[in-house]
C-alpha cells in the first residue's frame, strides 16, 4: 500500500518506521530532517510530490489543533478513493469534517505517548479505533496494532472523548497540580522522585497536545471530581480523623484493584 504521512513528531516517526516495513511510505514535515533521517521513507518536498506519489492511505499526524487545517490543504491533492487518517488524543469537530470530506476514513488513537512507552515493547500498551470508521480501514489498523502487541478497542467518537477525559485528562490535571507545588529544593525522596519523571515526562510533550487533551469538552467533569476529592482529603486531614482515613484509604485500595482491602488497617 502506498500511505503518506504527514507530521513527523513522536507519533508519525513511529508510524512511518513501523509500517515502511510493509508499505511504501513517503512524508513530510516542517523540518525535513525528520523524515530523512527514517530509512526506507521518501521524504516529498511538496504537494506536486503528494500529488504524483498517489497514496492510497493518508496518515495525518501533525499537532491536534492543525489536523483539520492540514486535511482541507491537501484533500485536493490525493485521489478520491485514499483513505484519510487522523490519530489525534480528542477527536472533537472530526467527525463533521468527516461528514462533509468526500474521502472513507479510519480514526485512531495509538494510546501509548513514545515518550513514557517502550516503543519495542508494547504488549502492555493499548490503541483505539474509532467505530464510525471504514470497516476496511479499521481491519488494516486492527491487524496492524495487534501485530505490534498492543490491545485494541473500539469505541465510537462521544465515547472515545469521554473516555480520554478519564484516562488522560484525570492523570494530566493530578500531575500538573503536583509539578504546580514543587519546590526546586526539595530533597526528593523515592516516591516524589517517581512522580517528578513522570512529571518531567508529561511536560516535554507539545504545549498544544497538553492543552487540547485539558480542553476535551468531557474534561471538567474530572477536573470537578478532582477538586471534590482534594476537599474532602483536606477535611479528613484537617480534623486528624484517623477512622475516616482508614476507611479512605481501603476505598483507594478498592479503586486500583486490591482484593484485600478487608486486611488493611491502621
Amino acid at each position: 500500500m502506498r500511505i503518506a504521512i504527514l507530521g513527523f513528531g513522536h507519533m508519525g516517526s513511529w508510524l512511518a518506521r513501523e509500517l515502511a516495513q510493509a508499505h511504501t511510505v513517503c512524508g513530510f514535515d516542517p523540518i525535513p530532517a525528520r523524515v530523512e533521517e527514517l530509512e526506507g521513507v521518501e521524504n516529498l518536498k511538496s504537494q506536486k510530490k503528494l500529488s504524483e506519489f498517489a497514496p492510497e492511505l493518508l496518515i495525518n499526524a501533525v499537532p491536534l489543533k492543525e489536523t483539520i487545517p492540514v486535511f482541507e490543504a491537501v484533500i485536493e491533492s490525493i485521489p478520491g478513493d485514499c483513505i484519510l487518517c487522523d490519530v489525534t488524543s480528542v477527536k472533537g469537530e472530526l467527525p463533521e469534517f468527516y461528514r462533509g470530506c468526500g474521502h472513507v476514513f479510519v480514526s485512531v488513537h495509538p494510546m501509548f505517548g513514545p515518550t513514557f512507552a517502550n516503543i519495542s515493547a508494547l504488549d502492555e500498551e493499548s490503541a483505539v479505533i474509532i467505530r464510525e470508521s471504514d470497516s476496511n480501514a479499521a481491519a488494516l489498523f486492527h491487524s496492524f496494532f495487534e501485530e505490534k502487541g498492543l490491545t485494541v478497542f473500539d469505541y465510537s467518537f462521544d465515547e472515545h472523548d469521554r473516555m480520554m477525559a478519564y484516562s488522560l485528562t484525570l492523570p494530566f490535571v493530578s500531575t500538573m497540580v503536583f509539578a504546580a507545588c514543587m519546590d526546586k529544593e526539595t530533597v526528593p525522596g523515592t516516591t516524589f522522585r517517581k512522580h517528578r519523571e513522570i512529571a518531567g515526562g508529561l511536560l516535554s510533550e507539545d504545549d498544544y497536545l497538553l492543552a487540547e487533551i485539558l480542553f476535551n469538552p468531557h474534561s471538567m467533569k474530572q477536573l470537578e471530581r478532582v477538586i471534590s476529592r482534594m476537599e474532602f482529603m483536606r477535611h479528613v486531614i484537617s480534623g486528624r480523623d484517623y477512622e475516616e482515613a482508614v476507611t479512605f484509604f481501603n476505598r483507594l485500595r478498592e479503586n486500583m484493584g486490591d482484593n484485600t482491602v478487608e486486611t488493611r488497617v491502621l
